[in-house]
C-alpha cells in the first residue's frame, strides 16, 4: 500500500471525502492547495497550482499515489504535470466524458504506469442547488422534471477512489459509478420533502425561461445550452444503473434518500407549518 498519497481538489465535493477516508486507512495524506485552507490536523497541506507545473515539486516529492481532479475545461498543461506525477493516479473524470476529460484520460493512460479512471454519473450533491427554493416555499421551479438520473453519493465515489489508491488490482480500470436507483428530478424533490417532513413539489417551467434565468446569473451560454440539452435527453427513460460501487467496495451504494437525510439541514423550511 502506498505510504504517502496526494489529494488534489481536497476541499471539493469528492476530494474532502477522499482525504477523510484515506486518513482512516492510516496512510500519510498530503493536500495540494492554491491558497491556505483549513485541513484536518493529520493532513499535510502543500501550496501549489496545477496550472503552474514548476510550483508542484514540493507537492509531488515522496508521493506514491495521486487523486487527481483536473479543474480546467481543457487538458492543456496536463501532460507537463504528468511528467512529475506519481506512478499511481486515480483520475476523477465523468460519465459524460467531455472532450477535455477524454483527452485527459488518454494522456494519463499513456503517461502513468498504474492509472484508474472514475466516471461518476450525476452527484447527489447537485440537489443542493434547490435548497434555497425548498427552504423558501417548498416548490422547485425548473424544466425537465422527468429527467432521470442515477445519482451517486460523493462518499461512494471517494470510497472507490480510496480502494484504487491503496489497493492493487485496479490499474487500467475505468469505473462507471452510479447510485442504486434511477430517479427523475421531480422524484428527487419529493424524496427531499419526505425526509424533511415538509412537502416539496415540482413546478414545471419552460426551458426558455430557465435559459434566460441562468444567463442572467452569469452562466456561459455554451454551458447553459449543454445542461438543458442533457436534461432533455434524460427524459427519454430511466438512467443506467451500475453495480460498480458495490463490486469495488463490497458495500452497497448509498441511496439518494440517505444522502438527503444527511443533508436535511440544508433544506429545512425557513418557516415551518404550525
Amino acid at each position: 500500500m502506498p505510504q504517502r498519497i496526494l489529494v488534489t481538489g481536497a476541499t471539493g465535493t469528492v476530494g474532502r471525502h477522499v482525504m477523510a477516508q484515506l486518513l482512516e486507512t492510516g496512510v500519510e495524506v498530503r493536500a495540494l492547495t492554491r491558497e491556505p485552507v483549513d485541513l484536518p490536523p493529520a493532513v499535510e497541506g502543500v501550496r501549489g497550482d496545477l496550472s503552474v507545473p514548476d510550483s508542484l515539486d514540493a507537492a509531488f516529492d515522496g508521493v506514491e499515489a495521486v487523486f487527481l481532479v483536473w479543474p480546467f475545461a481543457s487538458a492543456e498543461g496536463l501532460e507537463m504535470v504528468l511528467k512529475v506525477m506519481a506512478e499511481r493516479v486515480v483520475y476523477l473524470s465523468s460519465a459524460a466524458v467531455r472532450d477535455h476529460e477524454r483527452r485527459a484520460e488518454q494522456l494519463i493512460g499513456r503517461s502513468v504506469p498504474q492509472w484508474t479512471i472514475l466516471r461518476p454519473h450525476a452527484f447527489a450533491a447537485n440537489a443542493l442547488r434547490w435548497a434555497e427554493q425548498i427552504r423558501g416555499g417548498g416548490v422547485v421551479r425548473e424544466p425537465y422534471g422527468q429527467a432521470a438520473m442515477s445519482l451517486v453519493h460523493e462518499r461512494d465515489i471517494a470510497a472507490v477512489a480510496v480502494r484504487a489508491l491503496t489497493q492493487d488490482g485496479h490499474a487500467g480500470s475505468v469505473y462507471e459509478l452510479t447510485g442504486p436507483h434511477s430517479l427523475t428530478q421531480a422524484e428527487q424533490v419529493r424524496v427531499i420533502g419526505e425526509v424533511i417532513g415538509h412537502p416539496v413539489r415540482w413546478e414545471e417551467t419552460s426551458p426558455e425561461d430557465a435559459r434566460r434565468q441562468m444567463l442572467a446569473r452569469g452562466w456561459p451560454a455554451e454551458a447553459v445550452d449543454s445542461i438543458l440539452s442533457a436534461q432533455a435527453e434524460m427524459t427519454r427513460g430511466p438512467a443506467p444503473v451500475t453495480a460498480t460501487v458495490e463490486e469495488v467496495t463490497a458495500t452497497a451504494a448509498r441511496t439518494f434518500r440517505s444522502w438527503a437525510a444527511e443533508h436535511a439541514h440544508a433544506f429545512e423550511p425557513l418557516v415551518r407549518d404550525e
